[in-house]
């Protein structure tokens, strides 16, 4: 199994990426000579590993048959300052609102998330610190995060 992914030049800095058949618009900003009508490339790295995560959480919650009100999960990397410019470390911020009786499973679906099932979070880990807190009603409920990324 493989994937494949084509991006056409649209012209100016735009390309278009067809990813299983949805078109994914990434551009520049109008100050390198694009038109800004998409993100640029780099950050749909972190938004890779946003969805992965997110989607093992939520099926991880859906097997336990635990229902949470609400979940987001926020992304930050640390870029490099010289070219080329790349992310040093990620740090992820998983938050949850929903009744207490669900909160161990979350931090339980987030942890194996983080170890057994994210695909691209492992990847990443290979080549920077990824590190993640756990909120849950407001409270954070797990932290690994450490002196060498407190600038995520």
């Amino acid at each position: 199994m493989h994937h494949e992914i084509v991006s056409q030049w649209m012209g100016k800095m735009q390309f278009n990426a067809l990813v299983n058949g949805h078109t994914i618009i990434m551009d520049g900003p109008e100050k390198v000579g694009g038109e800004d009508n998409g993100p640029i490339p780099k950050p749909l790295v972190l938004t890779a590993l946003s969805g992965c995560t997110g989607m093992d959480v939520v099926a991880l919650l859906r097997k336990a048959k635990k229902e949470v009100d609400s979940f987001d999960v926020e992304v930050c990397g640390q870029l490099s300052q010289g070219h080329p410019m790349q992310y040093t470390a990620i740090h992820l911020v998983y938050i949850f609102k929903g009744p207490e009786a669900c909160r161990e499973e979350a931090l339980d679906a987030v942890t194996q998330s983080q170890e057994k099932f994210c695909g691209v979070s492992d990847m990443l880990k290979k080549i920077m610190p990824v590190t993640w807190d756990v909120v849950y009603n407001d409270v954070t409920i797990f932290s690994n995060k450490t002196e060498e990324v407190v600038n995520v």
